[in-house]
């Protein structure tokens, strides 16, 4: 049985202007008569031969979509690779076993270049040279995206009746990476009626697939802003114009006139320079893409604080910058990061790199419960974006590249998760019944109306808050948790007027009750995970839970409270969040290791002190509704300011050692983090069952790393120990997190990014 679904200096003048508010750009939400619609899971960022993946593009697709065994079955996929160039011909398959009737297999393998390529022959990378010589010479991403990556998509997803298309993980000019993609041209609705060719594209002069559609606007995007993309050659035969209406342009001496595109440069105020390209980047897609593109900061915490003279980092008055330049683009961030069974989980980690000669952290030094420390931290940077009432989103990704020690059909992984195995995004659809295209998903990722789970935790919810007022107009607990539960059975939202759901905002007069529910679906059965013995965190607190049948524990109901858009260049608009030395403890030697400072030590710009766990849910406060689901209800009585309510939910209690603490958040995953075997402290020690042979799946594995740790602690000497690390540290710690509803009180502050 599955689990669930089933579960198998220029600068500066530029950053502040954008503080001026288009709050006509931004999205509408009705709160009665919506298009109907589904929740569906997918991913968006991940990598294949493309750029530095492990499999082709072909093997990407049927691993992340397929139902079969050993495939993650996702309602909607996006493939997505490193900005700059590749060498790698990632049209080619791994074997015989992807054939299709256009692309077969030949004899060679993702791995080939495409100067190396036989059949049908050397493929010659356009513009400027970039990296090795022939045969290895890289190809430019935009040249890869229009003329070989897009037909293959288009007709993978024609082929399979599927909804996928390209995006790019974009490196990014002032920080590190974005999750992004212009989808105009992509997926045309002629392809509904279009009939594939069955010739191989390999026989010459036969007739051969010639796309529909186009990733043109990709392609472009990925020459005109992507830092890795140094190409001066306009797109060569594109002859590519990167200026636009309202731009900065040739007003600025970044401006590279040959190339028609903004430059960078180097050395001091390089990041201060970037920054300020990467705002024109969301300006040009706003201006010329505004609903056919998003742009979603990657692992905003991974590479460290903002650097001004680099390419490090997301601060928020950078998130706060691009929202402001296109509040309907720059809609988000991935602050739950694939990678989540590297050695440090995420691939966050103390002294991560060296900047200018001084060993940085990322930002909070490792994630919290798989999440960073911007969405993890009750009150923190992600509260307070929503405490201004942005539009800002919280999201995941897998973040694909490879299982590290292991080949990518093997279940056991020391670096990643295949899309849709451990993290899902699901999203609100409204497709009308008809077929989903990429604008729905793109419409659906920018309502908000998403959440994200970790390890088939949940696969269903319901989030409702309903308007209360005395007399006729007056609710009840039951009859608005009788909404959640319907829209929960149908895994669809509520359309009810007086009442909100994710991403949206409920408008009411001062003194109205507001009445939540919420109906979640906590899948029976077995999850993905390959393991099947008792979880070994939980074992610390006497519970016996199989790691491939996780259990959700509780929900936790967060609030903040609304106080508006901050001004560019106030006090409160910047700051970074505190090093290593002001936050986070990750000395293994230290009395108070593991153990982060309190928020006040966070500036006043990058913290909501209002934001606070208001209510919890647990099997003592929820009531079983059939089907796996389980709904819950209260009541916020008499409101009078503007606010918010979001949800988490994990499978471990509170007071788990090294894992959550008294009130059930969660703690610094430094302590299973591999990368320094002296930190790790949870034993991994699970035999198989009487009976069985022992194999990798039913005991604790081989790989699992053993601690060095000589420090005493509440399992005992942990020297030479298998301790819980690698995949099995992810699939021991699981989460989910909603995007909020905005409640706005009349005479109150307004929630300006929602209406």
């Amino acid at each position: 049985m599955t689990h669930g679904f089933s579960k198998h200096p220029v600068a500066l003048a530029a950053i502040v202007a954008i503080g001026s508010l288009v709050l006509a750009s931004v999205p509408s939400i009705a709160q009665a008569g919506k298009v109907a619609g589904k929740y569906v899971a997918g991913d968006f960022h991940n990598h294949s031969t493309c750029s530095d993946g492990s499999i082709s593009m072909q093997k990407l697709v049927k691993k992340a979509t397929d139902k079969s065994e050993g495939s993650f079955g996702l309602d909607w996929f996006v493939q997505a690779g490193h900005g700059g160039t590749g060498n790698r011909n990632c049209t080619l398959t791994e074997d015989a076993s992807l054939d299709t009737p256009v692309f077969p297999f030949t004899g060679q393998g993702p791995t080939t270049t495409w100067q190396s390529t036989a059949t049908p022959g050397a493929i010659a990378p356009k513009g400027n040279a970039s990296g090795a010589a022939a045969p290895n010479a890289g190809m430019w991403r935009w040249q890869s995206l229009q003329e070989f990556q897009y037909p293959v998509m288009e007709y993978l997803a024609t082929l399979r009746d599927q909804p996928l298309f390209l995006g790019m993980e974009s490196v990014v000019a002032g920080h590190e990476h974005t999750s992004m993609s212009v989808i105009s041209g992509q997926m045309p609705l002629a392809l509904n009626a279009a009939t594939l060719p069955t010739v191989p594209n390999s026989v010459p002069g036969a007739s051969r697939y010639t796309a529909l559609g186009n990733a043109n606007a990709l392609a472009q995007w990925s020459y005109c802003f992507d830092r890795g993309d140094t190409d001066t050659s306009r797109g060569a035969a594109n002859q590519w114009d990167c200026s636009f209406a309202g731009g900065l342009n040739n007003s600025v001496p970044e401006w590279n006139a040959p190339a028609m595109k903004l430059g960078q440069g180097s050395g001091v105020g390089t990041g201060t320079k970037g920054h300020a390209k990467t705002v024109e980047a969301v300006k040009w897609m706003a201006a010329n893409h505004p609903d056919g593109s998003y742009y979603v900061p990657a692992h905003v915490e991974r590479a460290g604080r903002f650097n001004p003279d680099g390419n490090n980092g997301f601060n928020v008055e950078h998130l706060r910058n691009f929202n402001n330049a296109a509040p309907r683009v720059a809609f988000g961030m991935e602050t739950q990061p694939g990678h989540g069974a590297s050695q440090h989980r995420g691939e966050y980690q103390p002294n991560r790199q060296t900047i200018q000669g001084v060993l940085t952290d990322s930002v909070g030094t490792t994630t919290y419960g798989g999440t960073g420390v911007y969405g993890a931290q009750v009150g923190g940077l992600w509260d307070a974006l929503l405490g201004e009432g942005r539009n800002f989103w919280f999201f995941a990704s897998s973040d694909w590249h490879n299982r590290g020690s292991f080949g990518p059909d093997d279940r056991r992984t020391t670096q990643d998760f295949l899309p849709g195995e451990y993290q899902r995004n699901y999203t609100m659809v409204r497709n009308g019944g008809a077929k989903t295209t990429p604008q729905h998903i793109v419409d659906g990722l920018r309502t908000g109306n998403n959440f994200a789970a970790s390890g088939q935790l949940i696969d269903r919810l319901a989030f409702v808050a309903c308007a209360s007022y005395a007399g006729p107009a007056a609710r009840s607990q039951a009859a608005v948790e009788a909404l959640a539960l319907a829209a929960a059975q149908s895994n669809t939202d509520i359309d009810q007027a007086g009442c909100a759901t994710m991403g949206e905002k409920l408008v009411v007069r001062p003194g109205a009750d507001i009445v939540v529910s919420i109906v979640a679906r906590d899948p029976s059965g077995k999850s993905f995970s390959p393991y099947s013995f008792a979880n070994p965190s939980l074992l610390q607190i006497g519970v016996t839970q199989p790691l491939d049948m996780p259990v959700l524990d509780h929900i936790d109901v967060v609030r903040g409270l609304v106080s508006g858009y901050k001004a560019p260049g106030s006090a409160d608009y910047a700051g970074a969040w505190p090093t290593n030395a002001g936050w986070l403890d990750s000395n293994p030697a230290s009395a108070t290791f593991g153990q982060t400072q309190p928020l006040g030590v966070v500036p006043a710009a990058t913290r909501n002190d209002s934001a606070a766990v208001i209510k919890t849910f647990n099997k003592t406060g929820w009531v079983a509704a059939g089907g796996d689901l389980l709904k819950m209800s209260f009541r916020i009585p008499a409101v009078t300011a503007s606010q918010y309510l979001r949800l988490r939910g994990s499978n471990l209690p509170p007071n788990v050692p090294y894992e959550t603490d008294a009130n059930g958040n969660p703690l610094a995953d430094i302590v299973t983090n591999a990368g320094n075997t002296a930190n790790l402290r949870i034993p991994c020690e699970v035999s198989a069952p009487p009976g069985e042979t022992p194999t990798e799946f039913n005991r604790c594995p081989a790989h699992l790393a053993s601690s060095t740790s000589t420090l005493p602690n509440v399992n005992g000497a942990m020297a030479g120990r298998k301790a819980v690390s690698f995949d099995v540290a992810a699939w021991s710690d699981l989460w989910f997190y909603s995007n909020p509803i905005y409640v706005q009180v009349t005479g109150s502050t307004v929630v300006a990014g929602v209406r």
